[in-house]
């Protein structure tokens, strides 16, 4: 049990916020709906309880994938984080489905009047603060996890251009704070648009928008997650792995090359060609200097070094980093 409350310790701060601030908000806008009726709140009300169940979810998963390998399970935990995320978005998308269920019949058949705005205004106005917050604390966390400075609120569109690369639990927290942004603006501006036109059937259309944006989330997570679940290459990392080896002066090229995502870890294999004239003990003595090499690279956890004699064959030519 002291092993469990250690990797939570290691889990991904940033989802762990977002998981309170979320569920704190959602019981928010549970009241605000119970009081106001308005399904533009019961639509913020679905997403934040989801973003909540989702995130702790990414939470628990990201420790537990810091365990140590095992003799049962040599490559780790890594993967557990992606297998988790995949199973967190089915709650969004049931709660998406729900969403789009309710925005559609309030659209066809919408209220008479508007009761209770400034209860529903001063909840949004909250959780759009709230959520801004948890965005821009997961935009600093991606700037960081790819060694870039952050700079204030500009954090949140300079962190866009390194999202690719950022753990799968940040990138999750991001995209969904970003949709619950986006969702208490929307439906901040519908309830003021219904209440001064009468035209409350915005309110549903708001409301199956913010469910379609869920649905984005959900299809992203999913397909990044799944690639990582099954073993995807880290294409920029293994161009840059390649290019660090061959400036060694006894590579004369690389016959295989593999950089494997294990969650937020990667592991390195690698058979390099060289002078088939040096001795055992030499190139073993190279191959332990190059093994230290490469683990000290951003994010590699496992290195599998060997050596071949040189076939003449160019296979690996030096590529420019994305």
């Amino acid at each position: 049990m002291s092993n469990f409350f250690s990797l939570l310790k290691e889990g991904n701060k940033p989802s762990l916020l977002a998981a309170g601030v979320n569920a704190f908000l959602g019981l928010l806008k549970g009241v605000a709906f119970f009081f106001t009726g308005n399904v533009a709140m019961f639509a913020e009300m679905m997403h934040s309880f989801g973003d909540a169940a989702n995130q702790f979810f990414v939470f628990i998963g990201s420790a537990l994938s810091k365990k140590a390998p095992t003799p049962k399970f040599p490559n780790g935990y890594g993967r557990v984080v992606n297998l988790v995320c995949l199973g967190a978005v089915l709650i969004v998308a049931i709660l998406s489905y729900e969403t789009i269920k309710e925005g559609w019949h309030h659209f066809r058949h919408p209220a008479t009047e508007s009761t209770g705005i400034a209860i529903a205004l001063s909840v949004l106005a909250v959780g759009g603060i709230l959520e801004l917050f948890v965005l821009h604390k997961a935009a600093k966390e991606v700037l960081h996890e790819v060694g870039m400075e952050s700079t204030g609120i500009m954090s949140i569109p300079k962190s866009v251009k390194y999202l690719n690369r950022a753990k799968p639990a940040t990138k999750l927290v991001w995209m969904e704070d970003l949709v619950a942004t986006s969702g208490n603006v929307l439906a901040f501006l519908a309830i003021i648009i219904a209440h001064f036109t009468g035209f409350f059937r915005l309110e549903g259309l708001v409301s199956m928008l913010i469910g379609l944006m869920m649905f984005y989330v959900v299809g992203r997570v999913f397909l990044d997650n799944a690639r990582g679940a099954i073993g995807e290459t880290d294409e920029e990392m293994m161009i840059h792995i390649g290019n660090l080896i061959m400036e060694d002066s006894h590579v004369k090229d690389i016959a295989r090359l593999e950089v494997i995502k294990e969650g937020e870890f990667l592991h390195v294999e690698v058979v390099a060609e060289t002078d088939p004239s040096l001795s055992l003990a030499y190139l073993d003595d190279v191959r332990d200097r190059l093994t230290e090499m490469l683990l000290s690279q951003k994010g590699v956890t496992k290195v599998t070094f060997a050596f071949d004699e040189e076939d003449s064959i160019t296979q690996w030519k030096h590529k420019p980093t994305p």
